[in-house]
């Protein structure tokens, strides 16, 4: 993402265009703004899953709702209002195939015996995509799987 981002400035610095990179670049307007989801997934969720580690992942990031907004991005709550397929900044939701709750998952997801990979809808335009990934996987880290469990 950092060198997109730097490797589109220059390019349209030699145009005389730029570049704005805020989630609500046309303040309260009737549009949802723009995301920068992140699709995510260890490799126990992909092989071995299921509805109990599935439920406890949810609610470790119910827990950690404003760990994880802290981290998203500037002015997310202008972005996410609850309309135009944003949950609200200050609520968790989950839901399939849900383009207005916090976290999406797929059809796939639960087809597979909720195996594989989920997508956290609420990083903005701006987020720092290294703190994103870090404060998934340190919400991840929280929950024990069945190997961490058994021990």
């Amino acid at each position: 993402m950092w060198m997109a981002r730097y490797l589109m400035l220059r390019l349209t610095e030699s145009y005389g265009i730029d570049i704005e990179f805020h989630c609500k670049p046309l303040g309260d307007t009737d549009w949802n703004g723009s995301g920068m989801h992140a699709n995510f997934s260890t490799k126990y969720m992909r092989e071995v899953g299921g509805k109990e580690y599935f439920e406890s992942l949810m609610k470790a990031f119910d827990k950690n709702l404003m760990d994880h907004i802290a981290v998203y991005g500037p002015d997310n709550d202008k972005r996410l209002t609850g309309k135009h397929e944003t949950a609200p900044w200050n609520k968790f939701s989950y839901g399939v195939a849900d383009r207005g709750a916090s976290i999406r998952v797929p059809h796939s997801f639960v087809n597979n015996g909720y195996k594989g990979y989920l997508e956290d809808r609420r990083p903005n335009s701006q987020g720092d995509p290294y703190q994103i990934a870090s404060q998934i996987l340190k919400t991840i880290s929280e929950v024990p799987t069945g190997a961490k469990a058994a021990a």
